[in-house]
């Protein structure tokens, strides 16, 4: 892993700013992303979304992934709200699970305040993740609420364990886009 303090900002830092961290494969990049993102903005509020294009994600099959430079490029193309930040630091840093790339930036930008961001999709099987009761310990866990998994708080393990004190829903205009209905429809059309 490089020296933290060579990395270098993909956007504003300053103290103070409010900061979502919003990882994924974005296998594709889609509206359903930018929802979340938009969420985000409104309910927490934050003043930017940095959208971390994940280098491959250790719970997901290499099969079926697009290239990480593929999968950058698609975000930055969705993600023209001029508060939101696409960049593959998850790459620079060398780091493959989020504990890892969340104490890397906490590091690097102590005096920042970050909020991990994902839809109530992921909060399903967040306790799935590396060190997931210390990504819960090191920063607040914002959870956008996406069509299909609107019950995710009942069934997460980790909400349960540790509620409101950690973890944030918000809601607003649902999006129900997905990334898998978006591959199974080019997998259609390509037979």
């Amino acid at each position: 892993m490089p020296a933290v303090n060579a990395i270098r900002p993909p956007g504003p830092v300053a103290a103070g700013l409010k900061i979502a961290l919003f990882g994924g494969s974005f296998n594709p990049a889609h509206a359903g992303h930018v929802y979340v993102a938009e969420a985000a903005l409104k309910r927490i509020p934050c003043d930017y979304v940095w959208w971390l294009v994940s280098p491959g994600n250790p719970l997901k099959s290499a099969a079926g992934m697009a290239d990480a430079a593929v999968r950058l490029a698609g975000a930055r193309a969705i993600a023209r709200h001029p508060r939101f930040i696409v960049t593959g630091i998850e790459r620079d840093l060398g780091s493959r699970y989020t504990v890892d790339t969340v104490r890397a930036l906490k590091t690097r930008f102590p005096s920042v305040k970050f909020v991990w961001l994902m839809g109530s999709d992921n909060l399903e099987q967040f306790d799935r993740w590396k060190n997931w009761e210390k990504i819960a310990a090191l920063l607040p866990i914002a959870v956008a609420i996406r069509p299909g998994s609107t019950l995710a708080a009942l069934r997460s393990k980790a909400y349960r364990r540790f509620g409101a004190k950690r973890f944030r829903l918000i809601d607003g205009r649902r999006n129900e886009t997905s990334a898998s209905a978006i591959r199974a429809l080019a997998k259609k059309w390509k037979a």
